[in-house]
């Protein structure tokens, strides 16, 4: 009795090209290269720093600041814990989509959070910056959530209407960011990122 088994080189190969190619991969790399640019930029001034990376109410005047703060991090905490939940979801979310509409969704959930905080920080106070992943983070996840066969096996049972669903997936985003509270924490961008990842979801928008 003979056997075929695989070749061992081309499973090799594949395995490397998935790992060229997921977006995932490709956003942490970004991560690392912004974070690194940023740690040259803090031994000359962490104002500068701050000034360049941070998305703050002067996006009129520091345009860039729009994209670039979605890759910024505060520290290496702040960049390992997006991180890990980066990779958790994004991951799932790349399955069924294509790297570029997984990194437009990024790019644009995560713009759309940090201008939400901003804005309403603004509204309630003195306006403040920030920068970080977690609301492109939040939106993946919120996605993930939103987008899978087991919730819409649950809604589908729940006699609700379209707007009542929408309701409560911001229901749920609120209390995914509850969870997150803690001072210095951008809840609004994380509330944003979530909402705006659920009702993708929904949408079925990166095609899944």
């Amino acid at each position: 009795m003979s056997y075929e088994y695989g070749d061992p080189a081309s499973a090799e190969r594949e395995s490397s090209g998935w790992l060229v190619r997921s977006p995932t991969l490709q956003t942490l790399v970004v991560f690392l290269l912004v974070f690194a640019v940023q740690s040259v930029v803090g031994l000359v001034s962490r104002r500068l720093a701050i000034g360049l990376f941070a998305l703050g109410p002067s996006v009129s005047a520091k345009p860039w600041t729009l994209l670039v703060s979605v890759y910024a991090h505060a520290g290496v905490g702040h960049l390992v814990s997006n991180a890990v939940v980066l990779v958790l979801v994004g991951l799932a979310v790349e399955r069924v989509t294509t790297a570029w509409r997984f990194h437009l969704f990024f790019a644009s959930v995560g713009m759309a959070a940090g201008l939400a905080q901003v804005a309403v920080s603004g509204l309630v106070g003195r306006a403040s910056v920030v920068l970080g992943a977690s609301g492109a983070v939040f939106g993946l996840l919120g996605y993930l959530l939103a987008g899978n066969p087991v919730t819409d096996a649950v809604l589908g049972r729940l006699p609700l209407s379209g707007r009542s669903r929408a309701a409560l997936l911001l229901a749920l985003a609120g209390v995914v960011t509850l969870f997150t509270a803690s001072p210095g924490v951008a809840l609004v961008a994380h509330f944003a990122g979530f909402a705006l990842g659920a009702l993708s979801g929904r949408a079925r928008l990166l095609g899944a």
